[in-house]
């Protein structure tokens, strides 16, 4: 390694881009590109960046594995700013496997995490938990100390470990800090602001109450009868009955927590939950049919009870009935929320991270422009879509789960 690539490869780990790119700007020999291309990834030119990487992948070739597996990795972390999520991780288990047969146990972790924060960002908790649960950071880098308990912190938060979460958070900074990185500084305490953010609204009997992560936490372990309509289920103490696969029987257990202890006639059950203005006996013989379902579904929770003009929620064991809602109004709330993070996103990676079709999140798209809500850049198949900044509230609440947007 020249004199050259040295100095730029320390500049780039020190989170200096500018400082990298002016010792191997004009070169274009295959270890200049790679840095070219981790250089333009952190000034955010991506498509430049994945480019500059490819090319230098085919210029080590076969005969150069190892720095042929480290371009794939960078690639593979630029896919994931791009938030591009389709296609067959199948290189980078490849490249990973290299990594480990030739020694290179950092960058081979490094790999293992950007597999990681890719699970985390389709909501496939579980994978991601036991992929992270696997990793040994012992000796390695501060950057990759802090990444790796940044994604710690973020499972934590999505399983509402407040605890647990505060601790990562603690190590992450206390890693990037040794790190001295600005960009992974500035992302430890965006992370550790979301603690501090309101995360969600407590109805009760039609009154408010916005409440941060931890309150939630609070909330869910009281005992109450939580409708919860950030994650789509229900649930009471240690229960939960998850029903974003069941959209009809979460609205109508929606529409019925938000009238506790009243009851709601059933015009307005149907006009909610089957959106039509102009109820008919078809739609009061399918309300009964929902209705049954439902009952069937939450009798271990609660009882759905008829009334003289409609129906009332009967929590089981006195529990006291309360809608947890998103901290943004809108059947739009887990589009929104990836969209949240400022990165610009294709309408085919929104649909693969919340599990939905292409066309129903377009259809969402084009409601949310309407509103203001989010904004194209580009067109056809190059468009992006982004969001307003959320300032003053934290979405994680809307992330662990996809929700269908129909």
């Amino acid at each position: 390694m020249d004199s050259l690539i040295a100095a730029s490869a320390r500049a780039l780990a020190a989170g200096d881009p500018v400082g990298a790119l002016g010792r191997v700007a004009l070169r274009d020999d295959p270890p200049a590109l790679a840095l070219r291309g981790i250089a333009m990834a952190q000034l955010d030119e991506h498509a430049l960046a994945r480019d500059l990487l490819r090319r230098a992948a085919r210029g080590f070739g076969p005969q150069q594995p190892l720095s042929r597996a480290r371009c794939v990795v960078a690639e593979a972390e630029v896919a994931l700013a791009m938030r591009d999520l389709g296609g067959s991780s199948r290189a980078l288990v490849v490249a990973t496997a290299t990594l480990d047969a030739r020694g290179d146990r950092g960058n081979a972790l490094h790999a293992r995490l950007v597999a990681v924060r890719r699970l985390l960002l389709l909501g496939r908790l579980d994978e991601s938990a036991d992929a992270l649960a696997r990793l040994d950071v012992r000796g390695l880098a501060p950057s990759l100390v802090a990444t790796a308990a940044l994604a710690a912190a973020e499972l934590a938060l999505r399983g509402l470990r407040i605890a647990e979460a505060e601790r990562a958070l603690a190590d992450a900074q206390a890693a990037a800090e040794r790190a001295g990185v600005p960009a992974l500084i500035a992302e430890v305490a965006d992370a550790r602001a979301a603690l501090e953010r309101p995360a969600a609204r407590r109805i009760v009997s039609g009154r408010q109450e916005s409440l941060r992560l931890d309150a939630v936490a609070s909330l869910l372990a009281s005992g109450a009868l939580v409708v919860d309509a950030c994650r789509h289920g229900l649930h009471a103490a240690d229960a939960w009955l998850p029903l974003s696969r069941r959209p009809v029987l979460f609205a109508l257990a929606r529409v019925l927590a938000e009238a506790w202890p009243g009851h709601v006639d059933r015009e307005s059950l149907i006009v909610r939950v089957f959106r039509t203005r102009r109820p008919d006996d078809s739609h009061r013989a399918r309300l009964r049919v929902e209705i049954g379902r439902l009952r069937r579904l939450v009798a271990s929770m609660a009882t759905v009870d008829a009334t003289t003009r409609g129906f009332v929620l009967g929590p089981l064991a006195g529990r006291e009935v309360v809608l947890l809602a998103p901290p943004i109004d809108g059947d739009q709330g887990s589009l929104v929320a990836l969209l949240g993070d400022g990165a610009a996103w294709s309408t085919s990676a929104l649909a693969l991270a919340l599990g939905s079709s292409q066309r129903t999140v377009q259809r969402a798209l084009v409601d949310l422009e309407a509103e203001g809500r989010v904004r194209a850049v580009g067109r056809a198949r190059s468009r992006r879509w982004l969001a307003p900044s959320l300032a003053g509230f934290t979405t994680i609440l809307l992330l662990p789960a996809s929700l269908p947007l129909d």
